[in-house]
């Protein structure tokens, strides 16, 4: 278990997809710059965000992947993606949306 925790109380409202909800691996998490909010997607593909979006409590995204955690102190603006749960995450600013 890691010492780590989010700054954000584990109601705190966030975005995922079915996908995270349905047992898919964690890939890419984005900690948006405008609003502070966190999402967590997993690598399926979509054409429509609203046709799959959920939004759980952060708590439910930790119980699903506990090691979310490396990635808490993760600064607005900022995403972090590797290829499976398990992997190491890389981090980088994002420099605009159409890269996500």
């Amino acid at each position: 278990m890691l010492n780590k925790k989010f700054n954000e109380a584990d109601n705190t409202a966030v975005f995922t997809t079915r996908f995270v909800i349905e047992g898919k691996d964690i890939t890419l998490v984005t900690h948006e710059k405008e609003d502070g909010a966190w999402q967590f997607f997993s690598d399926d593909k979509f054409d429509d965000f609203e046709d799959v979006a959920k939004v759980v409590g952060l708590g439910q995204i930790i119980n699903i992947d506990d090691s979310v955690l490396e990635i808490s102190d993760m600064p607005e603006g900022f995403m972090a993606y590797r290829k499976h749960k398990g992997d190491n995450w890389t981090i980088e600013e994002i420099k605009d949306e159409a890269s996500i």
